[in-house]
């Protein structure tokens, strides 16, 4: 950010409540008000895309090759299609809005993993077996399309059929644990639409779709029931 900081001594304090976990994009969230912050103290005059720019720097010191999508969604917020060039230039990022409201469950495993181990992990695998991943990989590209057009429809049981499907692709990338699996298993059986890991895996968390507010609250009942935390929002 060009910041002299020899001389332009700064004092720098985090506070607030969201919670660290693998998944929850607080790396992200906090290098983005970082850079607001910068921003706004030195009248940096930064746009939105120089803001999101400083971010994704500062999730390079946290996972080494992060996506850029956890800076984007901070820096923009809302719902994002968002499409990394994986020949280096400029990313896609589309605005969402879906006509439907959509009740979610984040249910929290408490177990931290880094993404810098499992992206690894997830690469010497690839590289061992090139032809079974790209596979895979075709397969995760296709049901996040399907889903672009099912969230624009406020098609909720298409979004949830394609979340099991995923989250099976990513238990075959061994991207999900055995808390993770379980943690699905309870939405499931307590009536949610659709599961799966989001962000790292491993631990960390799952995320759950539900049909209406009655059946979200049975849902966080059932996995606060197994000893987990359970966060309720709502996406749309």
């Amino acid at each position: 950010m060009k910041v002299d900081t020899e001389n332009q001594k700064l004092e720098i304090t985090f506070s607030g409540s969201l919670i660290a976990a693998s998944g929850v994009g607080a790396s992200a969230a906090q290098c983005t008000s970082l850079s607001r912050a910068l921003n706004d103290t030195l009248n940096l005059n930064l746009t939105e895309e120089k803001i999101n720019e400083a971010a994704y720097e500062g999730e390079k010191a946290y996972h080494g090759t992060p996506s850029g999508i956890d800076n984007t969604a901070s820096t923009y917020g809302g719902i994002i299609w968002f499409v990394k060039n994986l020949s280096g230039g400029k990313n896609t990022m589309d605005l969402l809005q879906s006509p439907k409201k959509m009740p979610l469950i984040i249910a929290n495993s408490g177990i931290t993993a880094s993404t810098t181990e499992v992206v690894a992990d997830v690469r010497r695998l690839r590289e061992e077996n090139p032809g079974k991943f790209e596979k895979i990989f075709d397969k995760y590209e296709k049901l996040a399309y399907e889903a672009k057009t099912a969230l624009l429809e406020g098609n909720c049981f298409t979004i949830g059929s394609l979340m099991n499907q995923n989250h099976k692709l990513l238990q075959e990338i061994t991207v999900s644990g055995h808390v993770n699996d379980t943690l699905v298993d309870v939405a499931l059986n307590n009536g949610a639409i659709g599961a799966k890991v989001t962000g790292t895996g491993r631990g960390g968390l799952v995320i759950s779709l539900a049909e209406n507010e009655e059946v979200q609250e049975k849902i966080a009942k059932a996995i606060q029931n197994e000893g987990y935390n359970a966060w309720r929002t709502m996406i749309g």
